[in-house]
């Protein structure tokens, strides 16, 4: 499998210790290596010399809370990348602990097949409501998929008098609550698959997969 190295323009806070000097003001340049998927053994690039790799069509939804301006932060970078997006995509508020969805919101839950949720498990509240949120998607015809990728966080606190990751354990906690009076099939998943991107994976990365049946009505 060939080996190809993609450049991209990020915000001149992140160093990543290139030797290229910045194409725009504030920018550096990162460079990832990576693999080009199986069957493609040509590279094929644009106009702008850009790699250019052909991917399935899917429609994308990227959901976050409406908070802060993060929603239009998502929809900017989605603009400056336009050129990159080969995919119907779409960015929708969604809150936790909001039990009161929209219709346009539970018209595309009910579309969707693959959800992806990272580094949502923080906090006590929050997790409780997550956990609340993938019942409710879980619960929707037809099937679907939840992959939840988290990095534990560990605290010292003086109720075990060591380091403890206390989010994580109300994770699993509650998911195990929840997952009894249901058909999901809940795996934990190992996390030494390929790498197709340079980075530093942690040793308290954690991979989650749960998958619904089919509900009758």
């Amino acid at each position: 499998m060939p080996e190809y190295t993609v450049t991209s323009e990020i915000y001149g806070e992140y160093d990543y210790k290139t030797g290229m000097k910045p194409s725009r003001e504030g920018n550096v340049i990162s460079e990832f290596p990576f693999l080009l998927p199986k069957g493609n053994d040509k590279a094929q690039f644009d106009e702008d010399s850009d790699l250019d790799i052909e991917r399935p069509q899917r429609n994308v939804i990227k959901i976050d809370i409406d908070l802060g301006g993060i929603l239009e932060l998502i929809k900017l970078n989605a603009k400056y990348n336009s050129k990159l997006i080969k995919s119907q995509f779409k960015v929708m508020p969604l809150d936790f602990t909001s039990t009161d969805w929209n219709v346009s919101l539970l018209d595309e839950i009910k579309r969707t097949d693959v959800i992806i949720a990272a580094d949502v498990i923080y906090d006590d509240d929050v997790t409780a409501a997550f956990i609340s949120t993938i019942q409710k998607i879980l619960n929707t015809n037809p099937p679907k998929t939840i992959y939840i990728v988290l990095e534990k966080r560990y605290v010292f606190t003086i109720e075990h008098m060591d380091s403890v990751a206390p989010c994580y354990e109300t994770f699993l906690a509650l998911l195990d609550k929840v997952k009894i009076h249901s058909n999901w099939i809940v795996e934990q998943l190992p996390t030494d698959f390929p790498k197709y991107f340079t980075y530093d994976r942690v040793k308290d990365l954690v991979l989650w997969k749960i998958t619904s049946k089919e509900i009758s009505c």
